[in-house]
């Protein structure tokens, strides 16, 4: 896995990126959370994240409340797979799962009109 925690303030995105080697298509989970940081005891978290993938200047695929997402038992079942900590079922965390080639990726982390800054993890697992 690969995790980032960085503050995001009003009108920035954070932009970490990832790079996959080798060959054939990997199945790839990728979050940004911020109300499951709370949990933790974390202070100031982004109370609802939105996360984009984009190869180069293609976006692949992005999320905005993982637990809207139409695959959602799909997305719970690969986070206990990889380890990961649970999201609360309402939460405003942002997650999703997307099938890459090898090659290079970024993720832009960004808030909601309602919430446009805090701290948030980013987090890229691979889903075998």
């Amino acid at each position: 896995p690969s995790m980032s925690r960085t503050n995001v303030a009003t009108g920035t995105l954070v932009t970490p990126a990832f790079v996959l080697k080798g060959s054939g298509t990997k199945r790839m989970l990728v979050r940004a959370v911020g109300p499951g940081l709370a949990a933790f005891g974390l202070p100031g978290t982004m109370e609802n994240p939105k996360l984009t993938v984009f190869r180069g200047s293609t976006e692949l695929t992005s999320n905005d409340d993982w637990s809207a997402a139409d695959f959602l038992s799909e997305l719970a079942l690969a986070t206990s797979y990889v380890g990961a900590f649970a999201l609360d079922e309402t939460s405003k965390d942002a997650a999703t799962l997307t099938l890459v080639e090898p090659g290079a990726y970024t993720i832009q982390v960004s808030g909601t009109t309602a919430s446009p800054t805090g701290e948030a993890l980013v987090e890229v697992y691979e889903v075998p």
